[in-house]
C-alpha cells in the first residue's frame, strides 16, 4: 500500500536533509518534488495544486527557516497536511437513536459492493450489534446467492424476495423484517453497473426515498485512481453520500484515490478494504494513513490488530508455563494462530516504524512459512511436541515424511523454538500476547542463509 508514493515522497525529502539552515528556494525546489510524486501518484491535480501550496506557505515561515532541524520540521507539515486532507480524524458510523439503523451501500459492479456488506456487517456484528443483509441487487446473476454466501461466513442472515424485480418493494420488507425481528442494524446491498447510468441513480434514489438511510456509504475500488475520484463525485452529487469505503487498497501502490476523494466529495473515507478475507476491513484514520504514506509505520493499528487475538486466560497460562520450563511446541504454534489472525506478515511489517515500503523489495515474506511450520509440529506425537528433545534422527524422518518438508526444515523448526524457549524465559515477567509477546517466526522468507529472522514486537 503506497509504496510508489512513499519511496517518491522519501526521495523528495533527500533535497532538505543534510542542510543546517534551509532558504525559501531549497523550500519551493523540494516541494516541486513533492508535487511531482502525488502527481505521478494519480492524485487528483486541484488536491495537488492546494496541498503544496498548503505546505509550502508554512514551510518559507519562521517554522521551518528558523529550526535547527529544518527537514523534519517540513516532515512534521506535510504529515500534518496529509492528514488534513484526508479529514483530520475518524469518522464513525451514525447510528439511529430509533432501531434500525439503515445503511445503504452503492457503487459500481467490481468494487467489492456486496463482500464489502458482508464484511461490515460482520464488523459490527462483534461490536454486539444484530444486522441484516438485505438483496435488492435484482439484476446480477448470482447476486442474491453470492450475499447469501457472505452472509453466511460472518453469520449474517439475508432478506430476499424470491422472483421479486423491484429493488424499492424489496428494500422496505427489508427494513420492516429487522423492526419485526430485533435487527437493528440494515445493510442494504443495491445493484451496480459496469458504468454510471441514468436508470441506476433513478433506482438508488427512489430506495433513498423509501426507506431513508441513516447512512449511503458508496465502496469504490482505489485501483482506479483519478477515475475513483470522478465516481464519488458522481454518486455524491446524485444522492448526496454520507462516507466512502475504499476497496482493494492492499493492492494500491499509489494512492491517488485516498488522497482525493475526501477534498473532491466533502465526505470521509469510513472503511478501507486490505485483502480477501472477511474481516480484512479497517476504520479508516487519516493521522495513522499519513504516517503509513510518510513510512512512519502505524503502531496503533499494529497494537490493536494484536489485542483483538490477545487471549488473557491463554496468556496467564503461557506465562506460568514459560516460569515453570513447560513451553511446548503445542504452546508455539498458538503463538502462530495469534499471528495468522492479525493479516498478512507483508501488512505487519508495514506497520512498523522505519520499514519503508520500497526496502521490502528485497525481502521475500514468506506468507507459507507459518503453514509449514504448523504442518511439522501436527507431524509430531503429542510426546514430542511437549519433550522436543526426544526428537532422534529417525523421528524426524518420520516428522518430515508426514509433513511434506524436509529434515532441514525440521531442525530449523526446532532450533527456532529452542531459542525462543530460551528468549521468553528470559522475559517471563512480560506477560505474552499484549502488544509484546507475539513471534513473529519465519520472518525471514526465503531469504539468504539457513537462519530465519525473527521478529517481536
Amino acid at each position: 500500500m503506497f509504496e510508489g508514493l512513499t519511496e517518491k515522497l522519501n526521495n523528495a525529502f533527500k533535497a532538505f536533509r543534510g542542510k543546517g539552515k534551509l532558504s525559501e528556494s531549497d523550500v519551493k525546489a523540494g516541494m516541486r518534488e513533492v508535487k511531482l510524486a502525488l502527481l505521478e501518484a494519480d492524485v487528483n491535480y486541484k488536491v495537488v495544486k492546494e496541498f503544496v501550496n498548503s505546505v509550502t506557505e508554512r514551510a518559507v515561515g519562521s517554522e521551518v527557516l528558523e529550526s535547527l532541524v529544518p527537514s523534519q520540521q517540513i516532515v512534521k507539515i506535510v504529515n500534518e497536511e496529509l492528514t488534513k486532507l484526508m479529514g483530520e480524524s475518524q469518522s464513525k458510523l451514525t447510528v439511529s437513536p430509533k432501531p434500525p439503523t439503515i445503511i445503504m451501500m452503492c457503487g459500481l459492479q467490481g468494487a467489492g459492493k456486496t463482500t464489502h456488506c458482508g464484511k461490515l456487517a460482520g464488523l459490527l456484528k462483534k461490536d454486539g450489534k444484530r444486522p441484516l443483509l438485505v438483496a435488492c441487487d435484482v439484476y446480477r446473476p448470482a447476486a442474491v446467492k453470492q450475499l447469501e454466501v457472505v452472509g453466511s461466513q460472518v453469520g449474517v442472515p439475508v432478506f430476499k424476495i424470491e422472483d421479486s424485480k423491484d429493488p424499492v418493494a424489496i428494500a422496505k420488507a427489508g427494513v420492516a423484517y429487522a423492526e419485526k425481528n430485533g435487527l437493528n442494524t440494515v445493510f442494504i446491498d443495491t445493484a451496480g453497473r459496469l458504468e454510471i447510468d441514468e436508470t441506476l441513480m433513478r433506482e438508488l434514489q427512489d430506495i433513498k426515498a423509501e426507506v431513508s438511510p441513516h447512512e449511503i456509504l458508496l465502496v469504490i475500488d482505489a485501483m482506479l485512481g483519478q477515475d475513483a475520484v470522478n465516481v464519488a463525485k458522481t454518486f455524491n452529487d446524485m444522492l448526496d453520500i454520507t462516507g466512502v469505503i475504499l476497496t482493494k487498497m492492499d493492492g494500491d501502490t499509489r494512492g491517488g484515490a485516498a488522497l482525493s476523494v475526501r477534498y473532491v466529495t466533502g465526505k470521509p473515507i469510513k472503511y478501507v478494504g486490505l485483502g480477501e478475507k472477511m474481516d480484512a476491513l479497517e476504520p479508516f484514520h487519516p493521522d495513522r494513513m499519513a504516517s503509513r504514506i510518510l513510512g512512519m509505520g502505524d503502531v496503533l493499528s499494529l497494537i490493536e490488530k494484536a489485542e483483538k487475538q490477545f487471549d488473557e486466560k491463554k496468556a496467564a497460562e503461557l506465562e506460568a508455563k514459560i516460569r515453570a520450563s513447560e513451553f511446548t511446541l503445542d504452546d508455539f504454534m498458538d503463538q502462530f494462530e495469534q499471528i495468522k489472525g492479525m493479516g498478512s506478515l507483508e501488512q505487519i511489517m508495514g506497520m512498523l516504524p522505519g520499514v519503508k515500503p520500497g526496502a521490502l523489495k528485497d525481502v521475500q515474506v514468506d506468507e507459507k512459512a507459518i503453514d509449514r511450520m504448523q504442518a511439522i509440529i501436527r507431524s509430531m506425537t503429542p510426546a514430542e511436541r511437549r519433550k522436543p528433545s526426544i526428537i532422534d534422527l529417525s523421528r524426524k524422518k518420520r516428522i518430515a515424511a508426514g509433513s511434506g518438508n524436509s529434515i532441514d526444515d525440521v531442525n530449523r523448526l526446532l532450533k527456532q523454538f529452542e531459542s525462543i524457549s530460551k528468549l521468553m524465559k528470559q522475559m517471563s515477567g512480560v506477560v505474552p500476547g499484549k502488544g509484546r509477546g507475539l513471534v513473529l517466526p519465519g520472518m525471514g522468507g526465503k531469504g539468504k542463509g539457513k537462519n530465519k529472522k525473527r521478529m517481536r514486537f
